[in-house]
């Protein structure tokens, strides 16, 4: 069930309705209603895959229950070990495994010693990236005394998959979300409006800016040898805005429709094409995954204490194994190898901590070093999109090839120029709400605040036409396939 499709349409004002007007004076009630509301939208996409996210719901909720009933080291380590087992076991068997079979097979052949892949026909369960660290921190945290198991099955089992988030993040913790479902929620006019506002946003990034984007990215990227240079740069600066569009507007429409129910979750974008430098991209850029590699990976290996050495080894780890999630294949390694190459210099320089604060905090424009240095961020950062993108490493450097053995100015020669070019312009429009926003929670956050209310209205049905016009017919999210 996609979040831009009809069928969620017709979904989530049924789900509404009941969970305020049904179950609102029941807190289990209420929580019961959202795990059913849970389990079937995640039904709807293959129902079979619905007994793995419960199987995996039930072992980190009687590893929990187990970890609280014991002191003894070897029992709590045997517990959480049989969580993180479980959980990358299922995440390695459907996702990985026809790669590493294949990888072996090409291992070998090269050595002198062919054989045939073992290649299983497997269906990728949706969202099983995610659910499986979302579920996996519970026990990792409980296991580290950072909070206390709970005993409420509804409540957890609901923590795990809560819809909104389900199928493409947030990745939320448990810290975080679960207390939420013990927490009498009340309807608030203002939290529903800001919640709508949020899921209008995240609608025209996707289906205005990132699936009119990916027309020309399927284009440039299918037959690069049929296209000018200037029309291959353009499809890696579209497939940045696409990948951005679809995946911070996936998640803009979680996090507003979480707020319906009245449940905050995480914020995981964060205007991240204002970076100045590669590591404040990481801290802007799908900041619950980040996050999660950094208090569950990098930081137990040591982080960026100790030997430039161990500094150098943290990172790749860090960055491939961040890569390797996106994906079972050798370009998503690639790419994450090369962002711990951006990386590494500001690390070792003690650089990676110097843009904290929002660019231009206090202006309305950045200065002349702010912007080359937000260019530049943004150049190297589309470099690596490339090997993201593409189906193999050798499409990617044909692809790097054509683009830089043509002239750049050569006219682009897509057929549909003139829609390229209002696509350009409603970019630059967009990223003018976004740079105007910067310093919000989203975009249009707290834009026209203080406008009478029939202007406000006026501002959200052009929004709305610009996605009914400009909207072709639903796509999937990009993050659906990891």
């Amino acid at each position: 069930m996609l979040f831009n499709s009809i069928d969620f349409a017709i979904f989530l004002p049924i789900v509404f309705l009941l969970y305020w007007f049904g179950a609102n004076k029941n807190l289990k009630l209420q929580n019961l209603l959202l795990l059913v509301a849970s389990y079937v939208f995640y039904a709807w996409w293959d129902w079979r895959f619905l007994s793995l996210i419960i199987f995996s719901s039930a072992v980190d909720y009687l590893v929990g229950i187990g970890l609280s009933k014991t002191e003894k080291h070897e029992k709590r380590k045997a517990l959480l070990l049989l969580s993180i087992f479980v959980n990358l076991g299922f995440l390695g068997f459907f996702k990985y495994f026809n790669f590493f079979s294949e990888s072996f097979a090409e291992a070998f052949t090269l050595l002198g010693h062919p054989f045939e892949a073992s290649r299983l026909n497997i269906i990728l369960p949706v969202g099983i990236s995610f659910y499986t660290f979302q579920t996996m921190s519970y026990s990792i945290d409980v296991y580290r005394r950072k909070m206390e198991p709970t005993k409420d099955a509804i409540a957890f089992f609901s923590f795990v998959s809560f819809f909104p988030q389900l199928v493409a993040g947030p990745i939320e913790r448990a810290t975080n979300l679960l207390p939420q479902f013990f927490k009498k929620r009340n309807f608030e006019y203002s939290l529903a409006m800001d919640g709508l506002r949020q899921i209008l946003w995240g609608l025209f990034k996707k289906m205005v800016i990132a699936d009119n984007c990916a027309q020309f990215v399927n284009l440039a990227f299918s037959n690069p040898q049929d296209y000018t240079a200037s029309s291959l740069a353009i499809g890696v600066v579209f497939f940045a805005f696409q990948i951005y569009g679809d995946f911070s507007g996936y998640s803009d429409i979680a996090i507003g429709t979480a707020r319906l129910f009245g449940f905050n979750l995480m914020k995981n974008f964060s205007y991240p094409y204002f970076s100045r430098d590669i590591a404040e991209f990481w801290r802007r850029w799908h900041i619950s995954l980040s996050t999660w590699f950094r208090d569950y990976v990098y930081i137990p290996l040591g982080g960026s204490r100790g030997s430039d050495w161990l500094k150098v080894r943290n990172i790749f780890i860090i960055f491939i194994v961040s890569g390797f999630w996106h994906g079972a294949n050798w370009t998503f390694i690639f790419w994450g190898a090369l962002n711990a190459l951006y990386f590494l210099p500001l690390l070792l320089l003690k650089r990676n901590r110097q843009h904290i604060e929002v660019v231009a905090k206090d202006s309305f424009l950045p200065s002349v070093t702010d912007f080359f240095k937000i260019l530049f961020t943004f150049t190297i950062t589309c470099f690596a999109w490339i090997f993201f993108r593409a189906n193999s490493l050798s499409s990617a450097f044909e692809y790097i090839s054509l683009l830089f053995s043509q002239s750049i100015f050569e006219v682009p020669n897509f057929l549909a120029l003139n829609k390229m070019y209002v696509l350009s312009l409603l970019i630059v429009g967009f990223l003018m709400f976004e740079w105007k926003g910067r310093d919000a929670n989203y975009a249009i956050e707290n834009f026209g605040k203080s406008w009478p209310k029939p202007l406000k209205y006026v501002f959200y049905y052009s929004l709305a036409m610009l996605i009914f016009f400009f909207g072709g017919k639903e796509q999937a999210f990009i993050y659906f396939q990891f």
